[in-house]
């Protein structure tokens, strides 16, 4: 099994720890999306993720929707990216 790191919660409630290299596949793509399309809403991200991964053919365990949602949380927390709006669809924008 590869590194772990802990991860944050953007309310401070108890976050998870993930494999390092997951984390930073997840990161990566999500930044490059929201750098390139702008603000984004949920579906929209996970598609571009999910074809980039796809495309690049990175071999993937586990769900790649539930390991970008505590990624988002986690760049949340950490004001790399801010939620755009309190009512669907929220969209998530890079913080300038």
């Amino acid at each position: 099994m590869g590194e772990k790191i802990q991860l944050k919660h953007p309310a401070g409630k108890k976050a998870i720890s993930m494999d390092k290299e997951k984390y930073e596949i997840i990161k990566t793509h999500f930044l490059a999306h929201l750098k390139e399309k702008g603000p984004s809403t949920h579906t929209e991200l996970l598609r571009s993720i999910t074809n980039r991964i796809l495309e690049e053919k990175i071999k993937f365990t586990g769900s790649i929707e539930w390991h970008m949602e505590w990624v988002k949380l986690d760049l949340e927390a950490n004001k790399i990216i801010k939620r755009m709006g309190d009512k669907p669809p929220i969209k998530f924008a890079l913080i300038k």
